[in-house]
């Protein structure tokens, strides 16, 4: 029975082409024989895979919040929590997931807060250190925005550390970085920890 299903997704094809000859090449390295069934179009998928997963180097992560940015005398808290992200550890190109919480305090403009979630997605969609990862959301928050202070906390899981290597399955990574009015008062930094650890029913 032929199916109905069809997938848009938007490559370049001389960069699918070039990637698939040094999967194939890979695959050889590893012992594997490129031309049996199983494998046949594997290095086209992961192409097109990788080029998923690094596809936050084609985006300007300044321009995504700057594109949904609005005057507004709201100067309490606005906090994005629980934001899922996919990253690929610079060190082995294996994974690492997790949640990211973002939030900062406006100093006369607000942003779309879809536009946070996009900002992670953007920079996570790199190959990344988690460091790094934590550091590059809040700066572009801050510049983009100019608020009284910016707070960012990322809590994740690395393969690298799981499945090779030490091998300990149910560690943990937490990140934090800071700006502005969540470093100068502890109270502020104290509501945001707070809030982040707070579970709704």
């Amino acid at each position: 029975m032929e199916s109905n299903f069809k997938k848009e997704e938007q490559y370049n094809p001389e960069t699918i082409e070039r990637l698939k000859e040094h999967y194939t090449d890979v695959l050889r390295l590893l012992g594997e024989d490129p031309e049996r069934e199983g494998l046949v179009k594997t290095p086209e998928r992961m192409a097109k895979a990788m080029c998923f997963l690094t596809k936050g180097y084609e985006e300007n992560p300044l321009e995504i919040i700057r594109s949904a940015m609005f005057r507004e005398e709201y100067k309490q808290m606005v906090l994005v929590k629980d934001i899922e992200l996919y990253s690929m550890c610079e060190h082995h190109l294996l994974p690492f997931y997790g949640k990211a919480h973002v939030a900062y305090i406006p100093n006369g403009h607000i942003t779309g807060l879809s536009k946070i979630a996009r900002v992670v997605e953007c920079f996570a969609r790199r190959l990344q250190v988690q460091e790094r990862l934590t550091v590059q959301i809040r700066d572009c928050i801050q510049e983009a925005l100019n608020p009284m202070g910016v707070a960012v906390v990322i809590e994740a899981s690395h393969m690298c550390m799981q499945m090779r290597g030490v091998e300990k399955q149910q560690s943990a990574t937490t990140t934090s970085a800071f700006t502005g009015i969540f470093l100068s008062d502890h109270r502020t930094r104290e509501e945001f920890m707070n809030l982040i650890s707070h579970k709704y029913r």
